[in-house]
């Protein structure tokens, strides 16, 4: 399919939108809404003709209606501005329920990559250098491509993702953007992801070679692998307190004559951002310290007291409303080698859940060697529920 332009192509990457997703029992729809009227003014005043979504657009494969219809607004909101969309499905998506429609919905510039079946997507747009072919790479395990290669040996997800490009025939001089979904090795990880145990699902950076743009999805923190060009655009807004320190942003691509990509970063704000504080009970309920803090915001609390102080997350609440965490650091904690958590658990994985509970009851954590069985069993129920 060839969508026909007149100007350099410029576009904005994003990816791991996560619509619908709740976090200590917090919903984000609102901050998702939020962020996602703050990239359409962004959309109004730099004038992109195109938005790339690198996977992760909601949160789990079957998303809640209220996710449905904020994803639709989005998309019909892209459409009236006349930027093209380019979506490929994440880890946490339903590939076949996120590309429902994709053909009507190509009518409109909207651009979905099916289900993986063996060969991909691609989209052929001009500019005044001449044409792009855009790529669209949905997320794929070893187990989803085996099928389509059975003269090929895959084993690891780097030969998945070898054998996926196999098909893509790059022509010299002509320019190219991949949109992926993967684990690239080297990349710096954050605690609301979802990976393997000992980088099982790493993909070599060398596969992607070739591409004048790599728009890359799954890490939540934006960062360049290697090279400028292959990149992580980050979360538009924060999924957890190991990204508290992270600077969210829109990454703005602009490509011109074969061989010069321009990039830039746009910052956005979110309506409630996430904080972490540290201190003693007595100290963090004082009215002189809480009164200077903006209490709108999510907040992850950790006590140093030497002993539990009782209630303290109902009690914490009663001033910070949006209190997600509540941890312990004190000699105690230090001495087992971790924070003791208050409040739930369903941030964690698979392993994460086992090890806290064989930690519980056995005084120590697991060992590399159990990490490692644990987690190929995890996989392969995972494989098999393909």
């Amino acid at each position: 399919m060839i969508v026909k332009r007149s100007l350099n192509l410029k576009f904005f990457h994003l990816s791991d939108l996560h619509l619908g997703k709740t976090v200590h029992e917090f919903s984000l729809l609102e901050d998702q809404e939020h962020i996602l009227r703050a990239i359409l003014v962004a959309a109004d005043e730099r004038k992109p003709d195109a938005v790339l979504i690198s996977g992760d657009v909601y949160d789990r494969s079957v998303a809640p209606s209220d996710a449905l219809a904020l994803f639709d607004d989005f998309l019909v909101e892209l459409a009236r501005r006349n930027i093209k969309v380019f979506i490929i499905s994440g880890n946490h998506d339903s590939a076949e329920r996120l590309a429902f429609a994709a053909r009507l919905l190509s009518d409109s510039g909207i651009f979905i990559a099916p289900a993986y079946e063996g060969k991909l997507t691609c989209v052929t747009v001009n500019d005044e250098h001449g044409e792009i072919d855009i790529y669209l790479l949905p997320f794929i395990r070893p187990n989803m491509v085996r099928r389509h290669f059975p003269d090929r040996k895959i084993e690891t997800w780097t030969d998945a993702v070898r054998a996926a490009l196999s098909g893509v025939v790059l022509t010299a001089g002509r320019r190219s953007v991949l949109l992926a979904h993967q684990f690239v090795t080297g990349g710096e990880t954050s605690e609301s992801e979802e990976f393997s145990v000992g980088g099982a699902d790493n993909v070599d950076a060398n596969v992607f070679s070739g591409f004048d743009y790599v728009a890359l999805g799954h890490l939540h923190k934006a960062q360049m692998i290697g090279a400028d060009t292959l990149r992580y655009c980050g979360t538009p807004i924060k999924y957890s307190f190991s990204e508290a320190n992270h600077v969210k942003s829109i990454c703005e691509v602009e490509l011109k004559e074969k061989g010069q990509v321009l990039i830039s970063t746009l910052p956005l704000s979110p309506l409630r951002d996430m904080k972490v504080l540290k201190g003693t009970y007595m100290e963090l309920t004082d009215k002189a310290f809480y009164d200077a803090l903006d209490l709108e915001h999510y907040y992850k609390i950790i006590l140093t007291d030497e002993e539990n102080q009782p209630n303290a997350l109902q009690k914490l609440r009663l001033i910070y409303k949006r209190l997600m965490r509540l941890e312990y650091d004190n000699l105690r904690t230090r001495t087992q080698g971790f924070l003791a958590p208050s409040g739930d658990t369903r941030e964690l994985s698979p392993l994460e859940l086992f090890e806290k509970l064989y930690r519980e009851q056995n005084g120590q954590g697991l060992s590399e060697e159990q990490k490692n069985y644990l987690s190929g069993k995890i996989e392969a129920i995972w494989e098999a529920e393909e």
